[in-house]
């Protein structure tokens, strides 16, 4: 059905007139939506990522269910100096990770980033830190729905579309509310912080927008803005209920000393942060080893289990030494130089498609020299290959015509508190769907017979 709807799109945007205004319309939007990523358009596609009901059913049952096993590996690790170390957390992360943030939830928004084919269902990674796109799929929604020729599709297929920030704002003021073991007595004050001039700023301007105009007096802050004293964190003299962390930790870590109001704030309970610093347990990408280490299977539920056998990739660190793939001892060094077609060497905690070694895309003495470098950096992954899915995109070119071509689709399900509310899609023409490294995102519509 998705496939036979693509092709309806498509056969709209012949109509010139109708295509043209489209465009027209698709371009104001993002320049008055603030869709912009480091000041180019985030969303230069004139189609939205169409996935059917019965399909987005069973990827909330998928991610939800192995969102409860990754909340137990939370639990053990917290408890569990070697898992820690399986995980690759820094000495200095784990003394972070100790502090009780206030509330329960590890991550309580994530995104995990995976391909839904017409036969399966892979996860590639985990965002449990701070994960983007939330208020920026939100703003695609508001501009795609409005275009002539989606208008013209929805005469013939139902729509349904998602609403992030919403939910966004509901998970910080749930996290105050048991941080502070009751309902606050007024609309707490959020900060959004990060480093001054990420690209990521037309974003934190869209939330911003939204918090204030639903009752929550908001400011954008980076850590050297932030003063805690006498107990309360503030910007000047807007005193900080609440931080959205944008921040990453690997960001702030070299700053920490020059500017430590966050954590001096944080640690003393004076503020809720949510993602909180606990949250690079499940950042990690050794989150996957674990998930898929028969050593630690005992730590979850059958159906867990399954989903887990079904949807995370086989995944283990990099290093000299035995290991299993699927039941068979293996030597692992000797398995990762043999596989390089079917595998994939990643950094453990790094963002933006950086370090990353595609076994089938390089000859064997450059996959010989990536296994070298995996070693000697010491934190290092290795991934099975999972099915990724691709489709024909019309792409808009610098010249503003519409140029249709196939694109890798990476399907990003967001999480709140657990549950599956929304979710954007990464559109790429190069192996890596990464919105830092080049790629482009649009919606992500519901789509069913009318």
């Amino acid at each position: 059905m998705v496939a036979e709807a693509v092709r309806y799109y498509h056969d709209l945007l012949n109509d010139q007139a109708l295509a043209q205004a489209s465009l027209a319309l698709l371009d104001h939007g993002l320049e008055r939506s603030k869709l912009l990523f480091g000041g180019r358009r985030l969303s230069p596609y004139l189609r939205p990522h169409f996935v059917s009901e019965d399909d987005f059913s069973q990827v909330i049952h998928v991610c939800e269910t192995v969102w409860s096993a990754i909340e137990k590996v939370k639990d053990a690790a917290v408890a569990d100096h070697a898992l820690l170390d399986e995980l690759g957390l820094t000495d200095t992360e784990r003394e972070l990770a100790q502090i009780d943030p206030g509330y329960r939830a590890v991550s309580p928004t994530a995104r995990l980033d995976s391909f839904l084919t017409d036969d399966t269902y892979s996860f590639v990674e985990l965002n449990g830190e701070s994960p983007a796109g939330i208020a920026y799929a939100d703003a695609a929604f508001a501009i795609f729905e409005e275009l002539p020729v989606m208008k013209r599709f929805a005469e013939k297929y139902q729509l349904r579309r998602f609403e992030g920030r919403s939910l966004m704002l509901a998970v910080l003021v749930d996290c105050y509310q048991e941080f502070l073991g009751r309902k606050p007595e007024h609309a707490p004050h959020i900060a959004i912080v990060d480093l001054k001039g990420m690209p990521t700023q037309k974003e934190f301007e869209l939330f911003r927008e939204y918090f204030e105009a639903q009752g929550h007096p908001s400011i954008i802050a980076s850590p050297d803005e932030l003063e805690f004293s006498n107990g309360r964190l503030r910007v000047r003299d807007f005193e900080i209920d609440i931080v959205y962390k944008r921040l990453l930790v690997n960001e702030y870590l070299p700053i920490i000393g020059a500017h430590p109001a966050l954590l001096d704030a944080y640690r003393a309970r004076a503020i809720c942060m949510v993602n909180s610093f606990r949250s690079k347990v499940i950042h990690k990408k050794a989150l996957f080893a674990v998930l898929t280490d028969a050593r630690y299977a005992s730590l979850f539920s059958p159906d867990e289990r399954t989903m887990i056998a079904g949807h995370v990739p086989w995944t283990r660190r990099v290093r000299a030494g035995k290991s299993d793939y699927f039941g068979e001892e293996i030597d692992l060094l000797e398995f990762i130089a043999e596989r390089r077609d079917r595998l994939v060497l990643k950094p453990n905690d790094d963002y933006g498609g950086h370090g990353i070694y595609i076994g089938w895309n390089i000859d064997e003495i450059g996959w010989d020299e990536a296994i070298h470098n995996a070693l000697a950096n010491g934190d290092y992954l290795v991934q099975e290959r999972v099915p990724t899915a691709r489709e024909v995109f019309p792409a808009l070119t610098p010249e503003g015509t519409i140029n249709f071509a196939e694109q890798l689709v990476d399907l990003d399900p967001l999480l709140f508190n657990g549950k599956v509310g929304s979710a954007f899609t990464r559109l790429s023409s190069s192996e890596l769907a990464n919105v830092s490294s080049g790629g482009g995102m649009v919606p992500t519509f519901l789509i069913s017979k009318k």
